[in-house]
């Protein structure tokens, strides 16, 4: 097996994260032009405008109080300084790892292996793991999965994906405004060309959405990559994040139950399939071994 350095491996995932950023701009772009020619231009620019200010106010919202919806969406509580001494011996060495400043610690009630961490900047982090975590991995295993965790805090993970659900929630509005508009007059000009725009609107407006939010999930995914190889330039050794990952695949504890919203932040996916945001673990332990 080649063999992968991880800081190649954080630069290729933030690069090809970019990438898909730029992909889901230049989509905004094409399906804003498509409905200009389609309409009236001074509409269209009313459409974007509302589209702008809705997506951001209510994200804005969400990103600069992320950690304590996070927190409450779990119900989870602050972790007992006594009772889970080892937990912030672990997140605190992580800290003079990663020149990062001590999060809040959180448990979560749960079987199942897992954690996440958010909140707008590393000095509003937080880091939550289930006490299915606590128990079923070792010390080794438990640094690995909280160092995934510093990596997202280190990367600015949460304002990244903040960012793109920005990009994606923009296209979504524009779309439903501009096929419900459809319903009350159609295109601004009666001509041919205007036709054909308008039919290429529509098939933009339709797939669009489906497209960028197959995106985000994609740049998801590659922060995924990259918050697994920041772990690795921390704790210098992938045996720990690999083993806790071995034991998540043979976990059979009921993963518990959380929104969509919040699946990113977690460091196994809740959810399976194509509407996973995670890559399958498989994958990642693959990677992690040829580090």
């Amino acid at each position: 097996m080649e063999h992968i350095d991880f800081r190649d491996q954080i630069s290729k995932n933030k690069r090809n994260s970019v990438f898909l950023m730029i992909f889901v701009a230049i989509t905004i772009v094409i399906l804003g032009y498509v409905i200009s020619f389609a309409f009236d231009p001074s509409y269209f620019f009313l459409i974007m405008i509302v589209a702008i200010i809705f997506s951001i106010s209510y994200t804005w919202v969400n990103f600069y109080n992320s950690d304590k919806i996070a927190i409450s969406a779990v119900r989870a509580k602050p972790a007992d300084k006594i009772k889970y001494r080892d937990f912030y011996r672990l997140v605190e060495s992580l800290t003079v790892a990663s020149s990062l400043p001590m999060p809040r610690l959180f448990i979560m009630e749960s079987g199942s292996i897992n954690a996440f961490a958010s909140g707008r900047d590393p000095k509003h982090a937080v880091v939550c793991v289930t006490t299915g975590a606590l128990e079923k991995l070792d010390r080794r295993e438990l640094e690995g999965v909280l160092a995934h965790e510093m990596g997202h805090i280190a990367n600015y993970d949460i304002r990244f994906i903040t960012l793109v659900a920005v990009m994606v929630g923009m296209i979504a509005i524009v779309s439903q405004i501009f096929l419900r508009s459809l319903w009350f007059g159609g295109g601004g000009n009666d001509n041919k060309g205007s036709g054909i725009f308008i039919l290429i609107g529509i098939a933009l407006a339709i797939l669009a959405p489906i497209v960028v939010t197959l995106v985000q999930l994609a740049i998801s995914r590659k922060r995924e990559f990259t918050a697994d190889a920041t772990a690795i330039k921390f704790t210098r050794n992938p045996n720990g994040l690999i083993g806790a990952l071995e034991k998540i695949k043979k976990d059979s504890a009921p993963e518990k139950k959380v929104s969509k919203a919040l699946a990113p932040l977690f460091f196994s996916s809740p959810f399976k399939g194509l509407s996973s945001t995670h890559p399958p673990l498989e994958k990642r332990i693959e990677v992690l071994k040829s580090m």
